[in-house]
């Protein structure tokens, strides 16, 4: 009999996200009060399948304030569930209700992140912006209109460098 021994490896080293939020809806504060929380409301089909296919527990998140006075990157989670249905697309009163979406089919998805660590100072958009070693990151790209997506470890580095850089 033949038996594959093939085996697969999976990469140590988490993978990074940015995640964005309104402060006003859900901040940072919020997330370390609660310590984890199922990040829920995403409404497209992009972001969605990220969460589905590549999103994996150990992964670390940039934790984004957008839509508020002094957007910016403020803090730092980690995924700590797979990917499982959204609860609020079912939930008439929820603002994310999805009518159309069953529950022997669903189409959005959520999952759990729990909180590390707020950065010892926030990124503002504004410095991101002007930073020349971030050119090409998709949070900076016009027309991005994304709620999620994952972050090149160059451009991860560079984030963290930047928070103790004075």
């Amino acid at each position: 009999m033949h038996t594959d021994t093939k085996t697969f490896q999976r990469d140590p080293k988490p993978a990074f996200w940015l995640f964005k939020t309104e402060p006003e809806e859900f901040s940072i504060d919020d997330l370390k009060r609660v310590g984890r929380e199922p990040w829920t409301g995403i409404r497209n089909y992009q972001a969605r399948n990220l969460l589905r296919d590549q999103a994996k527990v150990g992964d670390q998140v940039f934790v984004y304030h957008s839509s508020c006075a002094v957007p910016g990157v403020v803090g730092v989670a980690e995924i700590v569930s797979a990917s499982y249905p959204d609860p609020s697309q079912f939930d008439p009163n929820s603002d994310y209700y999805d009518p159309a979406s069953k529950p022997a089919e669903p189409r959005w998805l959520c999952l759990d992140v729990a909180y590390n660590r707020q950065l010892k100072r926030p990124l503002t958009l504004e410095q991101l912006k002007t930073a020349a070693s971030l050119d090409g990151f998709l949070l900076l790209k016009r027309g991005n209109r994304l709620s999620l997506f994952p972050v090149p470890e160059q451009f991860a580095d560079q984030l963290l460098n930047m928070e103790h850089a004075q």
